[in-house]
């Protein structure tokens, strides 16, 4: 039962869910195909593609999903990925495009699922929260600037946001007066809609609407419509390997698995809090390439998890995955007997359904609180952002990547190190640097570092302990190493500690580790390190410490607990 949680959900179904699934799954189809056809255009596929990578997924996931309620569909976040995979491998020719769509959902799903039975659902940590924020951010801006020519009825050809831009600037004049009163038109109701009447789905409303006026009025030549969808439900094949582009095939089915993955996670972590379950994010992973390859066997493309019909889903009274097997049987309805009626659809609709979709993708406040509370974080994003938008959105992915691991590598690299201290009235030992009015014990130096001690950072650990050695008020005949952050001491990082106490002892300095975790202790053992720290080499506490270092010397020193316990009455002692 572990790979297939919707069978033993199946077990223990309750009956009066059925109604609240079912009433949920027509609810939600009205989101899913115009969202999906929206999706599908902004990946340069057909639109009605959208509707195949929605069908069978739904069904997949109901089968292998791990969360009661989670939807998988084509997502705005992954299509720009997909569009810049695939279009430069295919060319312009819309069935190329969906062969080569197809084979790279394909492969993201068997990244997935190898993913998923290696247990690797951690690597939703490769992509911090700043970073992804200015990816989205900088995917958001990408497809504004990529969508408003069909929002206007433009003709653009550049490539590249600064060349678009530019491009459309010049061409403003030229827009096609129908279209953008369509577009623009549909870009306020639906923003309109979202502010004040949340709960009405807006997609749904312009889309009718949309192929309602068309059909009225007999504007299917005067402005550009979807026309003419194929019959009939998706049929099996097994996408062909592309003679040409296999590489970047690899590293957009990277890209796309990471990123999506990273949103499914967190959307999946949240509603598990939420409905009070434990979701494994290995089977999580898992399910998302069988959902992936699903798609790629039946003429669909990537796609991942939606943090919009999600919540829709949870608002129409989903109680299980039902809800998506209930809207993948419509979905099928609509192919079958429907597809007549999407042919007036104007695509500038589609692209005002895109841009409203994607501008939540673009966070501001998040990035305006960054900059507030830590420039590092808000400096990691704006890259990521700027990396997206001006070099491209795969390799803006496997920039992201980058700054996460940089910044990641910089912490641990540079972690905090402090000289500690004996502050009036405070129990044990605090930052000098903090406390700047605490005493320091002569001829001892309470030094910590806040990270393990590996290759990066060993050096700048011995940097440390020297230069509290060089500004020592007093000779200094001791250090002791505050270690409960130590977590692990690597081979670079013996070698150091073994040039230090070469160092110290020429200059008759003692050094022990205080508060050593028992694992880390073992390693340096291990490393034979232990008969040439000061003895004891590994005291259980640092005020064990301390004290052993004022016996062993003989140190002058009365601690402020001391003066106390002295002042105290006799007879409340």
């Amino acid at each position: 039962m572990r790979f297939l949680p919707g069978l033993a959900l199946a077990r223990r179904y309750d009956p009066t869910w059925l109604r609240h699934d079912l009433a949920a799954g027509v609810v939600l189809t009205a989101l899913l195909v115009p969202q999906g056809m929206a999706y599908a255009e902004l990946a340069g596929l057909p639109a009605v593609t959208g509707i195949y990578a929605t069908m069978l997924p739904l069904l997949a996931y109901a089968l292998f999903g791990p969360s009661r309620i989670l939807v998988m569909a084509p997502d705005s976040a992954i299509a720009p990925v997909v569009a810049a995979t695939v279009i430069p491998i295919a060319g312009a020719d819309p069935g190329d495009r969906m062969a080569v769509a197809a084979f790279l959902a394909v492969a993201v799903g068997a990244i997935c699922i190898i993913g998923g039975l290696a247990r690797l659902g951690f690597v939703t940590d490769l992509l911090s929260k700043p970073v992804r924020i200015g990816y989205l951010a900088g995917i958001a801006l990408v497809v504004i600037v990529d969508q408003l020519p069909k929002l206007l009825g433009l003709d653009v050809g550049a490539d590249g946001l600064i060349a678009q831009v530019l491009e459309l600037v010049g061409e403003v004049t030229a827009l096609n007066p129908l279209t953008a009163a369509i577009g623009v038109g549909a870009l306020v109701i639906l923003a309109g809609l979202r502010r004040w009447l949340p709960k009405v789905p807006g997609a749904l409303v312009v889309v009718v609407g949309g192929i309602a006026l068309v059909a009225a009025l007999g504007l299917e030549d005067d402005i550009a419509t979807v026309g003419a969808v194929p019959p009939g439900l998706p049929a099996f094949s097994i996408p062909p390997i592309p003679v040409e582009g296999l590489q970047e095939i690899a590293l957009g089915a990277l890209a796309i698995a990471l990123v999506a993955f990273t949103d499914t996670s967190v959307l999946s972590r949240s509603y598990g809090t939420r409905l009070g379950e434990r979701v494994s994010q290995d089977q999580e992973l898992f399910a998302l390439g069988t959902v992936n390859v699903a798609a790629g066997l039946f003429q669909g493309f990537p796609l991942s998890s939606s943090s919009s019909r999600t919540p829709a889903a949870e608002e129409a009274g989903a109680r299980t995955q039902l809800t998506g097997v209930a809207a993948a049987i419509v979905l099928g309805l609509i192919l079958l007997f429907a597809t007549g009626l999407l042919a007036p659809l104007p695509t500038a609709i589609l692209a005002a359904i895109v841009i409203v979709a994607v501008a939540g993708l673009c966070d501001l406040p998040a990035l305006r609180r960054l900059a507030r509370l830590n420039v590092l974080d808000f400096s990691l994003g704006i890259a990521a952002l700027l990396g997206v938008a001006l070099i491209g959105v795969v390799p803006g992915i496997g920039i992201a990547v980058g700054l996460s691991a940089g910044a990641l590598l910089w912490r641990t690299w540079h972690p905090y190190m402090a000289v500690l201290g004996r502050v009036q009235g405070l129990k044990g030992y605090h930052d000098h640097d903090r406390h700047p009015e605490g005493r320091q014990i002569p001829g001892l130096v309470l030094f910590r570092f806040d990270a393990p001690l590996f290759f990066a950072n060993a050096e700048h650990f011995r940097e440390g302990v020297l230069d509290a050695i060089a500004v020592a008020d007093q000779p200094v005949r001791r250090v002791i190493v505050a270690a409960e952050p130590i977590t692990d001491v690597d081979s670079t990082a013996e070698d150091m500690l073994a040039e230090l106490l070469d160092h110290l002892d020429r200059h008759h300095i003692g050094l022990s580790l205080a508060e050593l975790k028992g694992p880390v202790k073992d390693q340096v053992v291990r490393y034979g390190l232990e008969a040439r720290l000061a003895q004891p080499p590994f005291p259980r506490t640092v005020g064990e410490a301390v004290h052993d270092y004022l016996e062993e010397f003989d140190v002058p020193w009365v601690d402020w607990e001391d003066e106390e316990e002295h002042d105290r009455p006799r007879d409340a002692r």
